[in-house]
């Protein structure tokens, strides 16, 4: 429906302007009626509806009953584009059928430090992955006429003093990683909104911030919704609303109006400032309202097999040894641990489910297993304590000692990961721990399951043949798992994220989580796997990680041209057959690798994947599209991305620690990066650049004439070696004195003249 937007606004007072800029209570926008302003309401998610009942508590769980999603941290793990967007699809209905305008999320933050307390509601540590599951995440709800709020912009990467904390990121390294996160979502599925985060980044607060807000999010990205705030991440309204913070939420009970109202009257902020937030809003409630379906409903059941399917394709298969899975139907099995009764299956805050229904792990287990199968259940550990009970020990050793196969279902239990607090290590609790041990005591086909939304250490995984990564799998988690241990179904997910093998061995170890109010991210863009392998350290599993019940064997990779520009696109293709028994699904993994960099870059980059479904014996080609933006890096300079030109390397894989075929493509750049010559330019500088190159030869030439700087015939190898070395890393000034005359100043500053223009002309 067409609405003159400025024509509304034009009629609106000061005060009607300023009252939509904050909300009317703590899930709805405020409207005005005069106007036929409706108030739409937001709510959270982003993997279930949590809409809160009347006025029940905003962190509790009283809220309507809603399909539980697995969270992020396994969405990101299926790798799966559309099945995401299916989610989203069901997500979207739901919303239509509680009329929820926005479902807050996805979270796109990047996992920085596996002890983060919200790492399961982010999908990766990867910004391209990230981007590509939000953007899908995004397209899906928005598809059904609901808008998304793409969380936490920016930086937001602990949990610890979120509120306060200062994020001090180098601007390579905020582009590249943290927020090349959403940039992809952004500029691909333009959510409704952008929610920004409660912390700093580089000094200002995220909500006022007009480097991200004005300047990156909305004018370079082209951003078309309006930004609200984190719940309770205003510091300063008017500062908000000047550098792009549109909406404050919750209310602020007529506080954040008033001091719009004031400034604009006393002239500190131009009403054309107030007209532009009240202009994306309006966007945002016209559109809710335009696309709003009445009567909206949608089916339970087919939700609840959706989260089902999507939570076997989260799973991932991390050890496999003498092939124990998929379990036979047949003989006794022994199903140990609390979680298998009472499932850990989301993660805590504000993103907690009131599920439509929750399976029980052992029925499950005991229904797909079949008739012939007989199942034991032991406790193992008690729930609520890390305390050992030996009780529950002795108990679960009797159950093991007498059945062929032992599930243990051990994990992280709600108190040891939530929004609000982070992680203090990568253990698991002592008792889950204890039986384990305690188990392998007496059976050594022990099959453990997880349950956990971040990386664990695993001191115990050479004492198990086989673990099952659940991590957090949602409403339906009982029968994937279920299906997934009887081979109903084959293990497809791969890990979003490395699991280190001790907590020392995070990039981020050493400054994680800051000093006070101050974290400083020293270690720039080696996170995740880019760090491991810059620095050869062998992790626990590494990203893109995950085991089949089949095999697959890649072939044939070609490019489509072995030279090009950094404005053409690079098509490439390889070949991926199943070799073995059993139908199965593959993600095929892309990276690129600059051979050659004058900067520091990442051993590698992922810039590519597909999951693809083949049968026994079945071959297909995947096929890859590259561009500029898969081969640059952020130069800080140009302030811009730059393609450096040389060779590439492309770098197809099962994970980031598996490439199997590698092809070469050389790329120009159509941009040369050129800094002026100047007296303290040094001579290596002038000879690596081709235009450069032949006027300093000339240059070094003339100040060595007679061998008045250097004498290098009369020089051994070694000294002479030396001497070139120094000659190359001197300043031009230097060659002035070393000449001793036979090149003047004078010679100098006419050189340098010429080689700027050279520069400048060529």
């Amino acid at each position: 429906m067409g609405r003159d937007l400025k024509n509304i606004i034009a009629g609106m007072t000061i005060e009607e302007k300023a009252s939509l800029c904050s909300g009317l209570d703590f899930w709805h926008t405020k409207g005005i009626e005069r106007l036929g302003i409706p108030s739409i309401m937001v709510t959270d998610g982003p993997h279930g509806l949590r809409k809160q009942t009347g006025d029940a508590e905003h962190f509790g769980i009283n809220s309507v009953p809603a399909t539980c999603f697995p969270s992020a941290v396994g969405l990101a793990s299926t790798w799966n584009r559309e099945l995401i967007k299916k989610v989203g699809v069901a997500l979207g209905k739901e919303c239509q059928a509680e009329d929820v305008a926005v479902l807050l999320g996805p979270g796109a933050n990047i996992k920085r430090s596996p002890l983060c307390g919200r790492n399961f509601e982010y999908f990766s540590e990867d910004p391209y992955l990230s981007s590509q599951m939000a953007a899908n995440h995004i397209n899906g709800v928005q598809s059904q006429g609901v808008g998304t709020s793409l969380k936490h912009f920016a930086a937001n990467n602990q949990e610890h003093r979120r509120m306060s904390i200062d994020a001090v990121v180098d601007e390579r390294t905020l582009r590249e990683i943290y927020l090349a996160s959403f940039e992809g979502a952004v500029k691909g599925a333009q959510p409704w909104t952008v929610m920004c985060s409660y912390n700093k980044v580089n000094g200002e607060y995220a909500s006022e911030n007009n480097y991200l807000l004005n300047e990156i999010l909305k004018d370079e990205w082209g951003f078309e919704g309006f930004v609200v705030s984190d719940w309770g991440a205003v510091n300063e309204r008017v500062a908000g609303l000047e550098n792009g913070l549109d909406l404050e939420m919750p209310t602020s009970f007529g506080v954040g109006e008033k001091k719009i109202i004031d400034a604009v009257q006393n002239g500190q902020l131009a009403e054309e400032k107030l007209d532009h937030a009240v202009e994306r809003l309006l966007n945002i409630i016209f559109k809710a309202v335009d696309n709003k379906k009445e009567n909206a409903n949608y089916d339970k059941e087919a939700h609840h097999q959706l989260s089902r399917e999507v939570a076997r394709e989260s799973m991932v298969l991390l050890k496999n040894e003498d092939h124990i899975l998929p379990l036979k139907k047949s003989g006794t099995v022994a199903v140990i641990g609390g979680f298998a009764q009472t499932p850990r299956f989301q993660g805590g805050g504000s993103s907690h489910i009131n599920p439509t229904k929750l399976e029980n792990i052992l029925e499950e287990i005991k229904t797909v297993s079949g008739t012939g199968t007989n199942v034991l259940y032991a406790q193992g550990y008690n729930l609520n304590s890390d305390e050992v009970d030996e009780d529950l020990i002795k108990e679960g050793k009797e159950a093991a000692a007498a059945v062929d196969t032992v599930i243990l279902f051990v994990g992280l239990p709600d108190r040891y990961e939530s929004e609000g607090y982070d992680r203090e290590h990568l253990r698991m609790p002592e008792n889950h721990i204890k039986l384990i041990e305690s188990v392998a005591e007496v059976n050594r086909n022990i099959v453990v399951v997880l349950s956990n939304g971040s990386p664990i250490e695993m001191p115990w995984l050479d004492k198990v043949k086989a673990v099952l990564e659940g991590y957090l799998g949602g409403q339906a988690l009982g029968g994937a798992i279920a299906d997934l241990l009887f081979g109903d179904a084959n293990p497809s997910g791969k890990l979003a994220e490395t699991f280190p093998k001790v907590l020392s061995d995070n990039p981020s170890f050493l400054y994680f989580p800051g000093e006070g109010d101050k974290v400083e991210y020293k270690e720039g863009i080696f996170i995740g796997y880019r760090y491991y392998d810059k620095k050869n350290i062998e992790p626990l599993f590494p990203f893109g990680y995950g085991l089949s019940y089949t095999s697959f064997e890649y072939s044939n990779l070609t490019l489509d041209k072995k030279d090009m520009m950094d404005t053409d696109t690079l098509s490439v293709t390889v070949s991926v057959k199943n070799t073995g028994n059993v139908a199965g699904k593959e993600i095929v993994q892309l990276y690129v690798q600059d051979v050659s960099s004058s900067i520091v870059r990442p051993e590698k980059e992922l810039k590519g994947f597909e999951k693809i479904e083949l049968q026994p014996g079945e071959e297909r080609i995947v096929t890859f599209t590259l561009n500029k933006r898969s081969f640059a890096y952020y130069n800080v300079e140009l302030k811009d991305w730059h393609v450096e030109t040389g060779e590439f390397n492309i770098l197809v894989g099962k994970s980031s620690r598996e490439i199997v075929l590698t092809e070469s493509i050389h790329v120009q750049s159509i941009v040369s990066v050129t800094k002026p010559v100047h007296r303290n330019t040094l001579v290596v500088d002038l000879l690596s650049n081709p235009k450069l190159a032949p006027i300093a030869k000339e240059l070094l030439a003339k100040a060595n004439e007679n061998n008045q700087v250097i004498n290098m015939a009369d020089m051994d190898s070694e000294t002479a070696e030396m001497m070139e070395a120094m000659m190359k890393y001197m300043p031009l000034r230097a060659l002035v004195s070393f000449s001793q005359g036979a090149f003047t100043e004078e010679m100098l500053s006419g050189l340098i003249a010429l080689m700027n223009g050279q520069l400048v002309t060529n």
